[in-house]
């Protein structure tokens, strides 16, 4: 597609809109994996998440239709980020029986957000894909305009986390809505469930969220009630 055509201008505007609306996920997620880095590292973890985030799901694009067919992939996708939602509400570095190293810290923060972007992506990246009309080009010249907006979402979010506790299990939530949803998705059973179960559809996700906070928090509490011993 030609840079001069309009054509490429309204591609490009379509990507930018259809990541900033998907992109408040992938901000919440970034600002939960690097709420506990030291402030100094901070944007080292945003920068490398979501290089990495971005990076993969170019790789994704290519190939999402194929991966969208694939039977118990979003189910084991959906386990996956419960797992990770509920690692997520764990107590924080300082206050755990053992000191975790910074470096270690940093580099579990990038490993979570490209983890769980990952996961959230499979649906996403279909609608930059049809936005992009086959250009791989084009879907990574709007990608990288929507870095500065999922970074900029995620530093606001961050900042509202230190000053409102809350919101981090708000956002943990959230993860186990998208994976309740994403479950009953799956090509393996989705048929099945439209057809005999369409309650599953607002059941699972509500499901999921109570799964991860409920699940989440008892774990913390135990946690920090051993500590305590």
């Amino acid at each position: 597609m030609d840079i001069t055509s309009p054509q490429f201008w309204v591609a490009v505007i379509q990507i930018i809109a259809i990541d900033i609306i998907l992109g408040g996920d992938n901000a919440i997620i970034i600002a939960l994996a690097c709420r506990q880095l030291p402030e100094g590292q901070r944007n080292r973890g945003i920068f490398w998440g979501v290089f990495g985030a971005i990076a993969l799901r170019v790789i994704f694009i290519s190939f999402a239709l194929t991966l969208l067919t694939i039977p118990f992939l979003k189910i084991i996708g959906s386990i996956l980020l419960i797992w990770i939602g509920i690692k997520l509400l764990q107590p924080s570095p300082e206050n755990r029986a053992h000191k975790i190293d910074a470096s270690a810290t940093l580099l579990g923060a990038i490993k979570t957000i490209i983890i769980a972007d990952a996961v959230m992506s499979l649906d996403n990246v279909i609608a930059i894909a049809g936005a992009a009309k086959d250009s791989v080009g084009l879907v990574i010249f709007g990608l990288i305009i929507s870095v500065p907006i999922i970074v900029w979402g995620s530093k606001v979010i961050m900042k509202l986390m230190d000053q409102f506790p809350i919101i981090v299990t708000i956002g943990a939530g959230l993860l186990g809505w998208i994976a309740g949803n994403m479950i009953i998705t799956d090509v393996i059973i989705n048929e099945w469930i439209n057809t005999n179960a369409t309650y599953l559809q607002w059941l699972s996700p509500i499901l999921g969220a109570f799964v991860i906070v409920l699940t989440g928090k008892w774990l913390a509490a135990k946690s920090l009630k051993i500590e305590r011993l």
